[in-house]
């Protein structure tokens, strides 16, 4: 089997610093009291200039700076950022969709400006909910007004493609208060929102009290009542959902995630992110100090390991049906040398059997019903 590779025209950035540690987060993150900041982008720089170097990049046509909370920096070491990063991965300022991961707590108009001079054109902003009792209960350290001041900032300075992330199922919430959050995140009139359901992952104070019976979640019922309201109104207020979590007027939607859920190769930089390229998936070593002295020493690589073509295949059907449009037959062809149907034809025709899934002409997809399994659907796909 001929399997494609290609050079990634996607880079994943990780700032891995934030004010403080929200109680349902495991990402790889870390209070930024008394870190060496610095040292951090000193060592940014090197992984880049050998990454670079060993694989240059043909065309860069996103970048993503994720974290931790990226808008901790402070404006002089963003702007230090920035210019490596444009240094190192040079882009046509019109054609590249450049986001960075924002706190509403932590984006003043001077921290803005520095940004929109360094060539951030896109800004997520992690806002979770509109409900103030809320915010204070999931560790969050901004309130609503935090919100539209950091919007508004955004809006003056000129950003036009402003994002921001919710969640739903999350301790005492319930279907009025998703109700009354969405009302207010609809009335900033957004180029997109991205909105996800709570998961209590390992090593997060959500997982001790959960264990504890102390976590008052939302019943299934309410969750799946939440989701469906959430796909209503956002398709009533003229966002199309084009992935399982994300909504986006016309032509906004997020360029980056598309590649991840085209199964398509992307750099990772910085401490703990993920890479996958020429066949290969990689994690950098996650601690600070550990990655800054890796990086002394070569790539900060901390696994890397071979994707079979089994696997990449399993890959392409799992996250490709994320996307509401699904994944295309062609895409599939170009990748494998191989036809879908010729891999995933029997359990493709059961979940159409089901009425979970169905065919379209340039492939297939999850139906109506089939959205709300997904995940069930997904884990289908792997052998």
């Amino acid at each position: 089997m001929l399997v494609t590779y290609t050079t990634p025209t996607a880079v994943y950035i990780h700032i891995p610093f934030c004010t403080n540690k929200c109680h349902y987060c495991d990402f790889n993150s870390y209070v930024l009291k008394g870190q060496p900041v610095m040292e951090y982008l000193d060592a940014l720089e090197r992984e880049m200039e050998l990454t670079v170097r060993n694989h240059p990049p043909q065309k860069v046509e996103t970048i993503f700076v994720g974290g931790g909370t990226p808008t901790v920096l402070l404006p002089d070491q963003m702007e230090r950022f920035l210019r490596i990063v444009r240094t190192y991965f040079p882009a046509d300022s019109t054609e590249v969709e450049f986001s960075m991961e924002a706190n509403p707590g932590t984006t003043d108009e001077d921290k803005l400006a520095v940004m929109k001079a360094g060539g951030v054109n896109r800004i997520s902003f992690g806002v979770q909910s509109f409900n103030n009792d809320i915010l204070a209960a999931i560790g969050r350290i901004h309130n609503t007004d935090d919100v539209h001041r950091s919007i508004a900032n955004a809006k003056k300075l000129g950003f036009d493609n402003l994002s921001i992330d919710l969640m739903f199922g999350l301790p005492k919430q319930t279907v009025e208060i998703m109700q009354a959050t969405l009302d207010e995140a609809l009335s900033l009139d957004l180029q997109h929102y991205s909105i996800y359901s709570l998961k209590v992952e390992e090593n997060t104070l959500f997982h001790t009290l959960f264990n504890k019976n102390q976590l008052p979640l939302p019943s299934e019922d309410e969750e799946v009542d939440m989701y469906e309201l959430i796909m209503k109104r956002l398709e009533g207020a003229g966002y199309k959902q084009y992935e399982i979590s994300n909504f986006a007027k016309p032509g906004r939607e997020s360029r980056h995630n598309t590649m991840y859920w085209r199964n398509r190769s992307y750099y990772g930089l910085g401490a703990g992110a993920h890479g996958y390229m020429n066949g290969k998936r990689h994690v950098n070593v996650k601690g600070i100090q550990p990655y800054i002295d890796a990086t002394k020493l070569g790539l900060p690589i901390m696994e890397q390991f071979d994707v079979t073509p089994q696997e990449a295949m399993e890959d392409f059907m799992m996250v490709g049906l994320r996307l509401l449009e699904g994944v295309r037959s062609n895409d599939f062809m170009d990748q494998f040398g191989e036809t879908i149907e010729s891999h995933f034809g029997a359990t493709l025709q059961s979940w159409i059997n089901k009425k979970l899934i169905e065919q379209t002409p340039e492939g297939y997809r999850l139906s109506k019903h089939g959205i709300l399994l997904g995940n069930e659907v997904f884990a289908s796909f792997l052998s």
